[in-house]
């Protein structure tokens, strides 16, 4: 089974720079995209053989999410339960007869941390959800989740200790959610590699591969042994984001 995730960073701005060809190609059993920044009325472009779930944020040119998979799952659920933080199109669940399959688009804490309160809060409820579905059946997890975990996973650490996506705060939460059973696969395979999935449109951050690791697949740990691949494809433009992929023998 070969999954998906990529912070496209506007749909339509991504499609116009080849994401339908990749899709295509890819041709992964299921693909999630974090922050659409547009409503599913909106969208134009339709894939044979996927059934596809939007959830809007309520503001427009926002966040938002998105699946496509190609299998129809059991059932979809948007946000969390009693519709908390559903505003702003942040999640969606999908479950299947052996797993449940999220994709998060974890909030940014912003410039002077300003959304940092808002983003613990955010965290310990959704590492809650989280919990409460592995009870029943395997969590397969993906989508950018704002934070580079430890040092390896950002080109300058130092500089950026009291920075959003690296503060001690948010690197602590990743280490709360992985307590719970999840893990890291691209860690798990890759150990010591160093590669990034995020690149500042600044300053050629890309061409000089000044990047963070902020986009991940985390799964149950009873799914370890079925782990096949967990790579980063660098390669693919078309965000500032790349997309990462997971294979599974599920």
């Amino acid at each position: 089974m070969k999954l998906i995730s990529w912070n496209v960073n506007g749909y339509r701005a991504c499609i116009k720079k080849g994401f339908v060809d990749f899709f295509k190609e890819i041709d992964a059993d299921i693909f999630a995209i974090q922050e659409t920044k547009m409503q599913e009325y909106q969208n134009e472009v339709k894939y044979d053989g996927y059934y596809e779930y939007w959830n809007d944020a309520d503001k427009k040119g926002y966040s938002g999410t998105l699946v496509y998979t190609k299998v129809k799952p059991i059932n979809v659920m948007y946000g969390l339960p009693n519709d908390l933080y559903n505003d702003e199109g942040r999640m969606i669940t999908l479950e299947f007869e052996d797993f449940y399959f999220i994709t998060t688009y974890v909030p940014n804490s912003k410039r002077e941390l300003l959304r940092l309160d808002y983003r613990m809060e955010y965290e310990d409820n959704v590492r809650t959800y989280y919990n409460d579905l592995q009870k029943k059946k395997p969590v397969i997890l993906c989508g950018d989740l704002n934070v580079a975990h430890e040092p390896i996973d950002l080109k300058n650490p130092k500089s950026n200790q009291k920075n959003a996506g690296y503060t001690v705060e948010e690197r602590s939460k990743l280490t709360e959610l992985l307590s719970i059973g999840l893990l890291d696969t691209f860690r798990v395979l890759h150990p010591t590699k160093i590669e990034y999935s995020w690149w500042s449109y600044m300053r050629q951050a890309r061409d000089r591969n000044i990047g963070w690791r902020l986009d991940y697949f985390l799964t149950s740990d009873s799914l370890r042994d079925k782990i096949v691949k967990a790579e980063i494809l660098t390669e693919i433009i078309g965000s500032d984001h790349c997309p990462v992929v997971l294979e599974l023998k599920v």
